[in-house]
């Protein structure tokens, strides 16, 4: 059995090496290379005065889903100092280009007591809104101590990774009957929470239907038609590792209508030097996005090796793949995708995004692929089928408008908790 004893014995092992795994990590991402010091609950700026609202989203997904509610804590809450922490790089990056300079960015430290104590008394927020399935044994301990409630915010839970949990019960079953409140996206999500320890897990929505387009994502969309032609434009975004050569082998198969340019964006920014030389391997034609440069007539590929464009890719696209789900890794958001008002495809491993996926696909806002052949299949009706894919962009507003409100109905949650906890603490 895994107690928190033993866990915190292995995080004191790991941790001394870390900085070294961030250093490497810093090679392609330099962003791992900044203030290490905070991984440790270490800080050299000033604490921030009055009160204090922390919300932590550990990467790119999770910081966007967050947007929403950083505006709604703002609203209910206008003299707190917002407090955002990532783990990854790329959660860190997107933090900066969506709420700098009005929020305070930090890391959160590695699961340690010392380290956790020392980033709660830093801080000292008066509460913690933590989002999807970021569980963390030591954190929630010294919050308890420290009287801090924390709450876990558009929780979701897959049934693999609940079975995972499950094998690890005597720590994961503390931690979860420790938070002040637990809001989740699915009745399902809810009730595998609670069974593992969870109590009165609410269901409240997922923030990611709340997510307004960007501003400037039909300037950035328009600026990319431009470098790609007057082409039908087929996305395959946020693909994973091995997805790229599934899709590369079915297009060698069953090509897609004549001049289509097949845009491939990799989900992490270290693999778009692998991809480029998976391309070159095959000798593909293809443009980096970051060369800026149009694209030739005779060229069929570009890797999308740039960060924060995705709304604009999707807003170039006549068709867009959600990647994460030929392969078994459970599927990126594809809600960003059915926003854009892009026809989606998404594949069969979308565990990650169970029941959003399957609404979707039940509204005929997105449609699901068996494989990469099917894939490029689907992608090639969608291309020659312009009265479907405006069909699809009316139903995908259907669908939208059906799940938003996540937002509100999680702030109201959070409120009602707090009000029992201390009456003075809601507001």
């Amino acid at each position: 059995m895994l107690t928190r004893a033993l866990y915190t014995a292995a995080w004191q092992v790991v941790a001394p090496l870390a900085p070294l795994r961030l250093w490497w990590r810093g090679r392609a991402e330099p962003g791992y290379r900044e203030r290490i010091g905070e991984r440790y609950g270490r800080y050299t700026d000033a604490p921030p005065a009055g009160e204090v609202v922390w919300i932590h989203a550990v990467s790119v997904g999770e910081t966007r889903a967050a947007a929403p509610l950083v505006e709604r804590v703002r609203a209910a809450r206008p003299g707190a100092t917002i407090v955002v922490t990532s783990m990854t790089a790329t959660g860190r990056e997107t933090a900066r280009a969506l709420f700098a300079p009005d929020v305070i960015q930090a890391w959160l430290p590695y699961d340690l007591p010392g380290a956790m104590r020392r980033f709660l008394e830093h801080f000292h927020p008066s509460l913690g809104l933590v989002m999807e399935t970021e569980l963390w044994p030591n954190l929630v301990a010294e919050a308890a101590i420290a009287r801090i409630p924390i709450f876990l915010v558009n929780a979701r839970l897959s049934e693999r990774s609940a079975r995972g949990y499950a094998r690890i019960g005597p720590l994961i079953r503390p931690l979860l009957g420790a938070l002040a409140g637990v809001a989740a996206q699915t009745r399902a999500d809810a009730d595998r929470l609670e069974a593992l320890g969870a109590r009165d897990a609410t269901v409240t929505g997922n923030l990611k239907f709340d997510i307004g387009v960007p501003a400037d994502a039909g300037a950035l969309a328009h600026s990319l038609r431009a470098l790609y032609g007057d082409r039908p434009v087929m996305l395959a975004a946020s693909t994973r590792d091995g997805e790229e050569a599934m899709i590369l082998d079915a297009l060698g198969r069953r090509p897609l209508p004549a001049e289509t340019l097949v845009v491939i964006v990799p989900r992490h920014p270290q693999r778009f030097d692998e991809v480029a030389a998976l391309l070159r391997a095959r000798a593909v034609a293809h443009v980096r996005r970051s060369a800026g440069r149009a694209v030739p007539a005779d060229v069929g590929v570009v890797l999308g090796d740039s960060m924060g464009e995705m709304p604009g890719y999707y807003g170039a696209s006549d068709v867009a793949f959600v990647g994460g789900s030929l392969a078994p890794l459970g599927g990126q958001n594809l809600i960003e995708a059915i926003a854009a008002g892009v026809p989606v495809l998404v594949g069969p491993h979308t565990f990650n995004f169970a029941e959003a996926a399957a609404r979707a696909v039940e509204a005929e806002a997105a449609i699901r692929v068996a494989d990469a052949d099917d894939l490029v299949a689907k992608a090639a009706l969608l291309l020659a089928d312009p009265a479907r894919r405006a069909a699809m962009r009316v139903h995908a507003q259907g669908f939208l408008a059906a799940h938003r409100g996540a937002t509100e109905r999680t702030w109201r949650f959070v409120e009602g908790k707090l009000a029992r906890i201390s009456p003075t603490a809601a507001g």
